[in-house]
């Protein structure tokens, strides 16, 4: 099942790249933008459950969604990249197993643990 999984997730991550080769944008500012959505995981310098709250913010897929359709809607082009970008990196993170957090712990996603917790 995990393998399906990140089969979707690679389907959804080149679904992205498709939505963003259409904008005609260098793609050298798709790799810059590409690691934008982790600022999110700062909100671990507060606490977990704040971090939790930041992280999964800019790694939510339909928050990526509503961004790319208001951006269309509203002739924004910002927030059609916008939603591009969290699409394709939550798209990205999930392929290499990294998941949404529970506010207990940055390790503990809803793809099963991480890092060290993992190994255990």
């Amino acid at each position: 099942m995990r393998n399906l999984l990140k089969l979707e997730e690679a389907a959804m991550f080149a679904l992205a790249l498709a939505a963003y080769a259409d904008l005609g944008l260098p793609w050298w500012l798709f790799a810059v933008l590409l690691l934008a959505p982790d600022v999110g995981a700062l909100g671990y310098l507060a606490s977990p459950r704040i971090g939790a709250a930041t992280y999964n913010f800019a790694h939510h897929k339909a928050v990526a969604i509503v961004a790319y359709i208001a951006g269309l809607s509203l002739n924004l082009d910002w927030l059609v990249i916008t939603g591009i970008i969290i699409f394709a990196h939550s798209s990205m993170d999930r392929v290499l197993g990294y998941g949404l957090k529970y506010a207990d712990s940055f390790q503990n996603t809803h793809l099963g643990p991480i890092g060290r917790s993992r190994q255990k």
